[in-house]
């Protein structure tokens, strides 16, 4: 089993991915990041799941994992591991909603991130 790469590295990981690319995922990555950091400043950043195949995909845990930062060609994706347990009176969750126990916040290029909610609003 491979061990998560170390918090300092998972940082250096994180702002390399950011800065990698460059675009409007890039931006909204930090700004959810930041969002993360402001809301929990005990959170800890982790870079897991590196294989060949993979460069990894950022995680921010706090006594377990809370959620993963992952990029895709038309949506920043913020998986939330247990985001089924979670009231969502204001409707945050917008992917993911068949499971279980995890849901996901899709941002799209163009919607604004309200850090008082924490969501994607078109």
């Amino acid at each position: 089993m491979k061990r998560p790469v170390p918090v300092e590295s998972a940082s250096g990981f994180i702002d390399e991915k950011i800065k990698e690319l460059g675009d409007w995922r890039g931006k909204t990555l930090a700004k959810v990041r930041r969002i993360i950091h402001a809301a929990d400043p005990e959170i800890v950043e982790e870079w897991k799941w590196r294989k060949e195949a993979s460069p990894g995909t950022p995680v921010w845990s706090h006594g377990g994992l809370v959620c993963t930062g992952e990029t895709y060609k038309t949506v920043v994706k913020m998986t939330f591991v247990k985001g089924a347990a979670l009231k969502d009176p204001s409707g945050l969750f917008n992917s993911s909603l068949d499971g279980n126990v995890r849901r996901a916040i899709d941002i799209h290029e163009g919607d604004k991130v309200d850090p008082r909610c924490s969501g994607a609003q078109s």
